[in-house]
């Protein structure tokens, strides 16, 4: 194979002497230079595919010179000579694009596995070139052929579902196929030789044809024979040749089907979304009245039989099923409307630890611990402290239940609270419980709306609004889970502490 002509430069003129010598003995054709400001001249005037240059010389360096060369020719492969301690210096030069780089002293099977890779990839590139311009001409030659083949054309536009018109050099219509005539609502004798496609066209289309531009496809209406007005998407190009036109030829896809489609499917879409809200509120509500319809049967019989716990049970579960349907009307309030950020001068330790304590007594009835771990770099800051607790509150509510669910006998039920700083604008929260866990199926519907792994005491809503508030306020959420083990959610939320206000 012949060698590419080569480029060596070292302000070490006995080095530069040795290596050169070599190289002519591998068959190269070398240049030599003995710093960067003659290397740069040499490499102008003799073109070399290779250079080989040191990254230290006076004046004009080795990295100063592969960028200039490259400047000159991207397509030149420069390796690069290095000292032990050029590291730093043999990065920055493959960063500016030198192909290789090689340490001193240089030994020669280095020196060629550096050559190899420059060579094949310069014949890469011939080769390439190559192939565009073979490419190039069977194009060519296509065109051409495809010219001669009137008759296979003119079977093909017949055959198309597009409506296809094509005119002469003063615009009458030449061709217009039966996808034309289904979308005009004119018959071809009476538009072929007699017809100016002008005059078929709507004015936002007929204004690029007038000043002979080529018609991207874009979408418009045509006022066909009947009136009707026939959505459609436009293609066209005026046809030249040595810059004078030939005519024109113009493409027409009707999208009456395809927008009909789309009326049916969004319609389709809004009745399934309605009927599955429907649904899922149907099944709350239902829960919800069994709820009551049970505390209210105690109170009844408490009332009769003046008996106080029937009556206190009854009544507490009357509480708690109006609790139930408090937070289903909020979470669909929050969940149906938009709401912007409200961020406030607050302290989100703090706000963590009230929701704790609200959250206690529930968690002190079913033997279940919550343990606190704040940050203390967290102090005073700005954050949406409403948001703030309403997360807190339904992660910490739902750790709690996953603890309640877990039927694993004997296990010391804890729920793990914490939260972090981060780079003084990011704060995490994270709520870890020991509970029952979850499957990778469920992990993959927690936030589908109305899906619910406490059965009938969940309304499926709390994930999905916790989830809206963390967008909401440009957070993020993460979960992890293993069935038996517990869960973690993690919360990130840009915060601005009190030194950054």
């Amino acid at each position: 194979m012949k060698k590419h002509k080569l480029l060596l430069i070292d302000d070490e003129k006995v080095n530069v002497r040795v290596l050169a010598l070599s190289l002519k003995s591998d068959g190269y054709d070398v240049i030599t230079a003995y710093n960067g400001k003659q290397g740069l001249e040499s490499f102008i005037k003799n073109s070399p595919a290779i250079i080989i240059t040191d990254i230290k010389m006076p004046g004009m360096d080795g990295i100063e010179l592969l960028k200039n060369i490259k400047e000159h020719n991207a397509g030149a492969e420069v390796i690069i000579i290095t000292g032990h301690g050029d590291i730093d210096l043999a990065i920055k030069a493959l960063k500016y694009g030198a192909s290789d780089f090689i340490n001193k002293p240089i030994r020669d099977e280095v020196l060629a596995v550096a050559l190899k890779r420059a060579e094949d990839k310069l014949d890469i590139r011939e080769k390439l070139k190559e192939y565009t311009n073979n490419l190039e001409n069977m194009v060519k030659i296509a065109t051409e052929d495809v010219r001669r083949k009137s008759n296979f054309q003119a079977k093909l536009i017949k055959s198309s579902s597009e409506g296809i018109v094509a005119t002469d050099d003063k615009w009458k219509v030449v061709i217009f196929n039966p996808g034309a005539e289904k979308i005009f609502g004119y018959s071809k004798s009476k538009i072929v030789g007699k017809t100016n496609l002008k005059d078929l066209l709507p004015a936002n289309i007929r204004h690029f044809f007038e000043l002979e531009k080529k018609v991207i496809r874009q979408q418009s209406f045509i006022i066909n024979n009947n009136g009707e007005q026939v959505p459609v998407r436009f293609s066209g190009t005026i046809l030249q040749e040595a810059d004078k036109m030939m005519g024109c030829v113009a493409f027409f896809q009707d999208l009456r089907e395809i927008k009909q489609l789309e009326k049916d499917l969004v319609h389709s879409e809004r009745l399934a979304a309605v009927g599955q809200t429907m649904a899922g509120m149907a099944h709350c509500i239902k829960n919800i009245l069994h709820g009551f319809k049970g505390g209210s049967y105690l109170v009844n019989i408490g009332l009769d039989k003046n008996n106080p716990d029937k009556l206190k049970n009854g009544w507490q579960m009357v509480q708690r099923n109006i609790g139930r349907i408090s937070d289903l009307v909020l979470d669909l309030l929050s969940y149906s409307k938009d709401r912007t950020p409200e961020p406030q001068i607050c302290f989100p330790n703090k706000i963590a630890a009230d929701a704790c304590e609200l959250l206690q007594n529930s968690a002190e009835e079913q033997e279940i611990t919550i343990f606190q771990d704040y940050d203390s770099l967290i102090g005073e800051g700005l954050i949406d402290s409403r948001m703030l607790q309403r997360i807190l509150l339904n992660l910490i509510s739902n750790a709690i239940d996953a603890c309640i669910f877990d039927e694993t006998i004997g296990k010391s039920w804890q729920v793990s609270v914490k939260t972090t700083l981060i780079d003084q604008q990011m704060i995490i929260l994270e709520v870890q419980d020991n509970g029952c866990g979850m499957s990778d199926e469920v992990k993959a519907k927690l936030f589908s709306s109305f899906f619910s792994t406490k059965g009938s005491r969940g309304t499926g809503l709390g994930l999905l609004v916790t989830r809206k508030l963390i967008k909401e306020n440009k957070g993020s959420i993460e979960v992890s889970s293993v069935v038996g083990k517990g869960t973690v959610f993690k919360v990130k939320l840009p915060f601005k502490a009190g030194n950054q206000l």
